[in-house]
């Protein structure tokens, strides 16, 4: 039946161009924004898992940083020691020549003192952004090397290492009497050059742990919400063709109401 009053065809045509214009702006959303998922809307799972995953990431990201502080200044702390004990190893070679005739103790311990005197100069020296932890005023330190997500019923929180410092400074304040006390010292620094190298050791793993980590994260954020670029540069052309024969198809509908005026004429 042709009415004038309600057109049917016109309504139907309509409505699917109503559509596919929808599709289409979803489309080209996705490919702006190149996500299929960018607003709570479009998937509340997806979006709200990878939100929870992007601040991960990101508070892991800003440790990773923190990491590489804190390794500078432990490897400022072990260069310094590694000067140290060598300059502790002459004192200690020095000071075992005491008492041997022909030698002048006087000089031996004058030479003692200067080396001595350059330990300490490296202890206070040994700092990064003003950080020591070979120092007398120097403190231990606490390094962030990571973070610990609440998920999956976990409790949050950063997880950190604790360095403590070695008084250099005042291990070498007063300079070593004989090779025996010498050798004490020496010791003292191998072991604590050790601790600190253990310590370096292990903030080099976690930063290579956390780099990967954060890869790992954004690679599963981009399987959840990434859009496919193929698929909708494809499905954009698909559209963009409905689109044009959904307005041709509306356009036909109109023009029933001009066919039946002419069957008055």
């Amino acid at each position: 039946m042709a009415s004038l009053l309600t057109n049917a065809s016109a309504m139907t045509a309509l409505q699917t161009l109503k559509n596919t214009n929808s599709n289409l702006a979803t489309t080209q959303n996705r490919i702006a924004t190149g996500e299929r998922v960018s607003t709570a809307s479009d998937n509340a799972a997806y979006w709200s898992i990878a939100t929870s995953m992007k601040a991960q990431s990101s508070t892991i990201s800003a440790a990773q940083d923190t990491l590489g502080v804190g390794k500078a200044v432990v490897d400022v702390a072990v260069t310094g020691l590694e000067e140290a004990i060598k300059l502790g190893t002459q004192i200690q070679a020095k000071l075992a020549t005491l008492g041997t005739p022909g030698v002048d103790d006087a000089i031996i311990n004058d030479d003692v003192a200067q080396l001595s005197q350059q330990i300490v100069d490296i202890a206070k020296s040994a700092s990064f952004e003003g950080i020591n932890l070979l120092s007398a005023a120097g403190t231990d330190v606490t390094i962030t090397t990571g973070y610990t997500s609440a998920a999956g019923g976990g409790t949050a929180g950063l997880n950190t290492l604790d360095v403590a410092k070695y008084d250099l400074e005042t291990a070498f304040g007063t300079a070593p009497a004989d090779a025996v006390a010498a050798e004490v010292l020496v010791t003292a620094m191998r072991e604590a050059a050790a601790t600190f190298g253990s310590a370096a050791s292990r903030i080099e793993s976690q930063s290579s742990f956390n780099s990967k980590l954060i890869d790992a994260i954004d690679r599963g954020v981009g399987q959840l919400v990434d859009a496919d670029m193929n698929a909708e540069s494809a499905r954009l052309s698909a559209l963009q063709t409905q689109q044009q024969l959904g307005i041709q198809a509306l356009s036909i509908a109109n023009s029933s109401s001009q066919n039946i005026l002419s069957l008055f004429r």
